[in-house]
């Protein structure tokens, strides 16, 4: 798992000056911190009723799915944060 959040950050890195046209990583950060946060915020929420959907029905593909969203939002969050 260590390597995949170590490329992930690599990634993340590169992408943050590139153009925002092309990478929606970059386009996040054009946008700012406010927007970054906001897609934390919307994705906690997706998190939380694909959370319900699974206890209900059983399948967790969708929380799964949606869990990955957020942790990338964090870590978009993170990189934007980082002053390196």
């Amino acid at each position: 798992m260590g390597d995949i959040l170590a490329q992930l950050t690599a990634t993340l890195a590169q992408r943050k000056s590139a153009d925002p046209e092309a990478s929606y990583v970059a386009s996040l950060h054009q946008k700012g911190l406010n927007k970054i946060l906001e897609k934390i915020g919307e994705e906690s929420t997706e998190v939380i009723l694909a959370a319900k959907d699974a206890a209900s029905s059983g399948d967790t593909d969708e929380f799964v799915a949606e869990v990955a969203d957020l942790w990338f939002h964090c870590m978009v969050a993170l990189s934007h944060l980082d002053s390196d």
